[in-house]
């Protein structure tokens, strides 16, 4: 094929793609202040974003295949990131997003992601210098949304990797997990006092924190003054267990807030992925609850049975799952293969799109799927632990947290379960 045609049929998929963000998809209405989604809620697409900007470098390089791909890719919704700047410029950043999205009736989804003490300062690390310094940037970007609809997702992996969880050295007294804890319930109030805007704050995934664990961090974090919570941000676990994972930290919260009396202030008594008392923990195989082995949730279903029953469902939270690299579910790598932590989050291989985006789950405490981790940015130079700099599953070092990763972006997009289609939207 020539390049001229191969530049021309580019040309045609980049503004074809655009043209269908922008103007065939069904119009979403404006929700009121306490349901900004609902499941006719659309999300914007960046007409420009670097999945179309790939379509186009692989049309030029004549490979067709990767090239609508990523045409493809490009035409799903997927969050923005805001990592640094000072108060003014996230302000102006983020108030350009929302007109954008205003401007073609969609909802953006964005990502305040500048906490002091980020990522226990690995490959994110980063964030505010002080606790003053980051709720001043939250009340920029607060402003910076202004009257307009969106929906934030807090600070990921801020609450389930505290500073008291970096190391017995990092927080002795834990006076930076308090100013954290205060941290994010600022931020989650601030914005959630925009009028338009959903606030769903972090709360890693099913396979990390026990769900007593983090329905704690959720309340103690100010999880009751927003939309809800966030699950799954940057990994590959499957769907349907996050969305079981959720509800139970949903039930939990209610449980030991508006539960029994003798249940107040008991997140700890809940069942988890880890451990139910309704479970006969006789040591018979399936007889005790174990993390890897969702059939055996079961027992924690039972508990939730047992001792929530079905609370109102007016009254628990709500929560949105990342659903953009769990198409294959979670990587294990070949046993014995690592001696150390292989790294299972980090750019594991193999991996495919999820669920596409969408407000209309069919799954009543789950608000949407969303694309949080854009596709194709990588989530470090992962070393699986090996003592050097080399990725072994790749062979090469892994670009930085939150780099382009074209390679990356294709497996991904090539990987999709269900298979990638157009956004008809």
């Amino acid at each position: 094929m020539k390049p001229c045609t191969l530049r021309r049929r580019a040309a045609a998929v980049i503004t074809a793609l655009t043209a269908c963000a922008a103007l065939t998809a069904t119009q979403a209405q404006a929700a009121p202040a306490q349901h900004v989604i609902t499941p006719t809620t659309k999300f914007y697409v960046d007409p420009h974003g670097k999945a179309a900007k790939q379509a186009l470098a692989d049309f030029r390089n004549g490979d067709v295949e990767n090239g609508m791909n990523m045409a493809r890719l490009a035409s799903w919704p997927q969050a923005e990131w805001f990592t640094e700047g000072t108060p003014d410029e996230v302000r102006v950043k983020v108030n350009r997003l929302v007109r954008r999205a205003r401007a073609v009736d969609r909802t953006p989804v964005l990502v305040a992601y500048d906490i002091p003490g980020r990522d226990c300062s690995q490959y994110s690390s980063g964030g505010a210098a002080s606790s003053a310094a980051y709720r001043q940037w939250i009340d920029a970007f607060a402003a910076g949304i202004g009257h307009d609809r969106a929906v934030v997702v807090v600070e990921p992996d801020g609450l389930a990797n505290l500073p008291k969880d970096c190391g017995p050295t990092t927080d002795p007294t834990g006076e930076l997990t308090a100013a954290r804890i205060a941290d994010l319930a600022y931020a989650v109030k601030t914005l959630k006092a925009r009028p338009r805007t959903a606030v769903y704050l972090d709360a890693g995934n099913v396979q990390w924190r026990a769900v007593g664990d983090i329905a704690q961090r959720l309340q103690d974090a100010g999880v009751q003054y927003g939309d809800g919570f966030a699950l799954n941000v940057s990994n590959n676990h499957p769907t349907d267990h996050n969305a079981r994972y959720g509800t139970w930290i949903a039930k939990c919260i209610w449980f030991a807030t508006k539960g029994p009396e003798q249940a107040r202030g008991h997140t700890d008594w809940c069942a988890s992925q880890y451990y139910s008392s309704a479970a006969p923990n006789d040591g018979a195989p399936g007889n005790a609850v174990s993390p890897s082995d969702p059939t055996t949730w079961r027992w924690t279903d039972a508990w939730f049975d047992q001792n929530v029953g079905t609370p109102p469902a007016g009254e628990l939270h709500h929560f949105v799952i990342d659903t953009s690299r769990n198409g294959r579910g979670a990587w294990t790598p070949a046993p014995g293969k690592y001696s150390g932590d292989p790294e299972a989050w980090c750019n594991a291989p193999g991996r495919g799109l999820g669920p596409r985006p969408t407000a209309d789950t069919g799954v009543p405490l789950v608000d949407a799927y969303l694309w949080i981790k854009v596709p194709g940015e990588s989530d470090g130079s992962c070393t699986r632990n090996t003592g050097g700099t080399i990725d072994p599953e790749y062979g090469i070092v892994d670009p930085p947290a939150g780099a382009w990763w074209p390679d990356q972006a294709h497996a991904l997009a090539r990987n999709a379960v269900p298979r990638l289609a157009f956004n008809r939207w």
